[in-house]
């Protein structure tokens, strides 16, 4: 199973110790690979609309690109973020910011509709339920169909800080979650995602999208006819 982490801080904190319980649990054969944000994506999107008209444009399409190869050739992706503010991380928000071309509307790529992720945060109190959603968000317009989440209140500013009877559980559910993930590597596309991307294919056949390059973008995937992403 290829495993692509991104981490929504450069520091090995709570979050990205629990993402890395998950991925070491999984059972079978493994290949992980790990990006840490803003250490290896420090822009923030200019709204230049360079990407819509050709994605290597964008000023920032090198590191874009370096995550984005990784992310679409893994069948697991795992999005580990603190809460800041009781939302995702800023470097989080910003990779999710850069890739908005991924959306349903604009320029879908067809393996994202058979891979599955895993959203973990944590926090010293509240606020994990809202930085999830911020993520799982994006993954459901990227075309995702099926995404895990795990928040956490640690009460600690570090992981070595976790009292260790929260520890023990955390252990214990990120044992059930990484079960689960080892069991059933199917990915089974469901009725809300086929919903949008019809929505956003009626959009599209209308003309109501960002412009001909889009169109022509799902005239050549065969998505304006017959032929579905999760079909082939």
């Amino acid at each position: 199973m290829k495993i692509t982490m991104i981490h929504g801080q450069n520091h090995k904190g709570s979050s990205y110790h629990i993402g890395s319980l998950i991925a070491d649990q999984i059972h079978g054969e493994k290949e992980i690979s790990e990006f840490f944000l803003p250490g290896e994506l420090n822009h923030f999107c200019l709204g230049c609309y360079q990407c819509i008209r050709e994605e290597s444009r964008c000023p920032f399409y090198r590191e874009k690109k370096k995550i984005m190869d990784a992310v679409e050739q893994a069948d697991l992706l795992i999005f580990t973020t603190p809460t800041y503010c009781m939302r995702a991380s800023a470097p989080m928000k910003n990779l999710l910011d850069l890739t908005f071309t991924y959306w349903m509307i604009h320029k879908p790529r067809e393996c994202m509709f058979r891979k599955r992720a895993v959203v973990v945060s944590t926090a010293a109190g509240s606020g994990t339920r809202t930085a999830i959603k911020d993520i799982t968000n994006a993954l459901f317009y990227w075309g995702i169909p099926a995404t895990l989440t795990y928040g956490a209140s640690v009460q600690a500013m570090n992981w070595e800080q976790v009292p260790e009877k929260r520890k023990r559980k955390i252990e214990r559910d990120t044992k059930r979650i990484a079960a689960r993930l080892s069991k059933d590597r199917k990915v089974r596309v469901g009725v809300k995602t086929r919903c949008l991307f019809l929505v956003m294919r009626f959009m599209q056949k209308a003309g109501w999208g960002s412009g001909p390059a889009e169109k022509q973008y799902w005239e050549d995937n065969g998505w304006l006819g017959r032929t579905r992403p999760w079909k082939r």
